[in-house]
């Protein structure tokens, strides 16, 4: 089962063993800071926003454009800005490292 590290934007670092799933919903069943996730997983609010290291930016799949919409709505969007409730976490993402930024 993959493992997965979360970064906040204090610098706390919290990884989770044996996760799979939906991202957005693993950082919330742990309480991760700054993952609110307010729409429910429905791409429509963006209080899930992570950045995703460039070395696993090929291992997820494309931004589609819905995600792509609400995304260029957050002030503190970047290259590597994504969704969490867009990330389904399967083996192929073993180790991924996730930062979360600073809340608006």
């Amino acid at each position: 089962m993959p493992k997965v590290t979360f970064i906040t934007s204090t610098g706390s670092r919290t990884t989770l063993e044996n996760v799979e799933g939906n991202l957005m919903e693993i950082a919330r069943d742990h309480d991760i800071e700054g993952i609110d996730g307010d729409c429910g997983g429905v791409c429509s609010c963006s209080t899930c926003h992570v950045y995703i290291a460039q070395s696993w930016q090929d291992k997820l799949p494309p931004t589609e454009e819905l995600e792509a919409d609400t995304l260029s709505f957050n002030d503190n969007q970047q290259e590597n800005s994504r969704l969490s409730c867009q990330i389904e976490v399967t083996e192929a993402l073993d180790g991924l490292e996730v930062i979360v930024p600073e809340s608006d």
